[in-house]
């Protein structure tokens, strides 16, 4: 393999976060016995490999909504609170009545799964479509428009269930969360089916061009001819709506809505994802894939903390130092200090 190859390599924006994914499994494979270990069981293959990305699905739907909102220079907070709302209102139409079937007990749904996962959804998008009038129209700061709803959303589902944990009997509901398809969980069927729709939208239209210009430069963008509000509103919109799928994916595995933890800390977790997967937090530059590698680090670390005995604020505290790194890595002083000290490097770095 050529230098020139082997540079390539490393400035390709997949790179680090892919390294980084392949050093945890490489201290999982050396720490933790049959970690790679896949069986079959009823069908369906189990292991630890299998468990990690089945968990990190309803993060990395979250992440991919993430990403187009800091591509803009946004940022959404609020993601906790919208899954917490969506999970709320589904199991709460869905819950379920038991009756009897030619003589055995069964649970039916007290409304049909079609019409409750469709609410579920419509209140998703109204929460996005709130966010995107409040940072597109009325020109707010991202982070103060969607703290709002971080604090309003949890708490209005705190009041839909009363502050209770809200339990779902209709076993079809649970496949979303826990079901399986073809040996794999079928919510690693929903992710890539959202992450293809939204990498197609991105990279075979204008559509991921418009919002890379509206983060790199959102006046030039809108004396350009780009509607630059209608963008930002649909990004936050999109945001919502991955947050909502992520919110029926959590309680239909947990088998009920838990208003008051459902999806907490989510959003920190979401931008931690797309930071790692190489998205710049100053906008324009953005990697959907890489999101979702970013999801699969964040869970694999939790289980390598977790199967290894640690205490779980360890898990915290190796976060904060992995955004500590990202935002330094990040910066242009810290970029320009790196060119100082490393001439010969700054090439690279740059990239």
């Amino acid at each position: 393999m050529s230098d020139s190859t082997k540079m390539s390599m490393v400035r390709h924006p997949l790179f680090r976060p892919l390294a980084a994914l392949a050093i945890l499994l490489l201290i999982d494979l050396l720490l933790i016995p049959g970690f790679f270990h896949i069986e079959i069981k009823d069908g369906h293959l189990y292991g630890s490999l299998i468990d990690i990305a089945n968990r990190a699905a309803p993060l990395a739907l979250a992440a991919i909504g993430m990403t187009l909102v800091i591509a803009t220079r946004g940022i959404d907070i609020s993601v906790g609170a919208v899954v917490a709302i969506s999970g709320t209102v589904a199991s709460m139409l869905i819950g379920g009545t038991m009756v009897m079937n030619n003589g055995v007990p069964e649970y039916v749904a007290n409304t049909p799964m079609v019409w409750a996962l469709g609410a579920a959804m419509g209140a998703a998008l109204l929460c996005g479509a709130w966010n995107g009038v409040l940072v597109a129209g009325l020109g707010l700061q991202p982070i103060v428009a969607t703290l709002i709803l971080m604090v309003a959303g949890r708490g209005l589902a705190q009041l839909l269930t009363d502050g209770q944990i809200v339990t779902v009997y209709y076993e079809p509901f649970f496949f979303l969360g826990s079901g399986y398809l073809f040996g794999l969980p079928f919510s690693l069927y929903i992710v890539a089916a959202v992450f293809v729709v939204t990498f197609l939208l991105m990279r075979k239209t204008a559509l991921g061009l418009f919002i890379q210009s509206v983060g790199i430069n959102p006046v030039a963008a809108r004396l350009a001819g780009l509607k630059t509000a209608t963008l930002i509103f649909f990004v936050y919109l999109f945001c919502s709506a991955c947050a909502g799928l992520s919110g029926l994916m959590i309680s239909a595995n947990i088998k009920s809505a838990d208003a008051n933890n459902a999806g907490l800390l989510l959003e920190l977790d979401a931008i931690l994802a797309v930071t790692l997967g190489g998205t710049s937090l100053a906008g324009g530059k953005f990697s959907l894939a890489g999101s979702v590698i970013g999801a699969l680090i964040i869970q694999t670390l939790t289980y390598t903390i977790y199967s290894l005995g640690l205490p779980p604020e360890v898990n915290m505290v190796v976060k904060s130092v992995v955004v500590f790194l990202v935002c330094i890595s990040q910066s242009a002083e810290f970029k320009n200090m790196w060119r100082r000290v490393f001439p010969a490097r700054s090439k690279g770095v740059a990239a």
